[in-house]
């Protein structure tokens, strides 16, 4: 992952942790607890499993998931969010809401069932 080593504010560094498509997708899910790659696959409408691995990589590289692996056979993986990642749930929490307040204008209610 390609952090700049030269900003003008420190959004520009916070915005280069979770840029991309998918990467505040994954921290929303991991709210939920400690999943598993398979369970994040399923859940992620989308996205393939090289693109999850990738985002989920970069995410451990920022200190934003962590991932715990068991021992035994099958090899057994799990993913959860960090403290600094909790702090960037706060953040979309607040994009969560602004969401949903914009597509509440248009009263559309089903796919506002259809969010986590």
């Amino acid at each position: 992952m390609k952090i700049r080593s030269e900003f003008t504010c420190p959004l520009e560094v916070t915005l280069d942790m979770i840029s991309g498509k998918w990467k505040p997708i994954i921290i929303w899910r991991l709210r939920l607890g400690k999943q598993q790659l398979s369970t994040l696959n399923k859940d992620i409408q989308g996205i393939n499993q090289k693109m999850l691995i990738q985002h989920l990589s970069e995410l451990i590289e920022c200190g934003i998931v962590e991932k715990i692996t068991y021992g035994g056979y099958p090899l057994k993986v799990e993913y959860f969010l960090t403290e600094l990642g909790w702090k960037f749930l706060r953040g979309l929490e607040v994009f969560q809401k602004i969401g949903q307040e914009y597509l509440g204008q248009y009263d559309n209610k089903s796919f506002l069932s259809n969010a986590r």
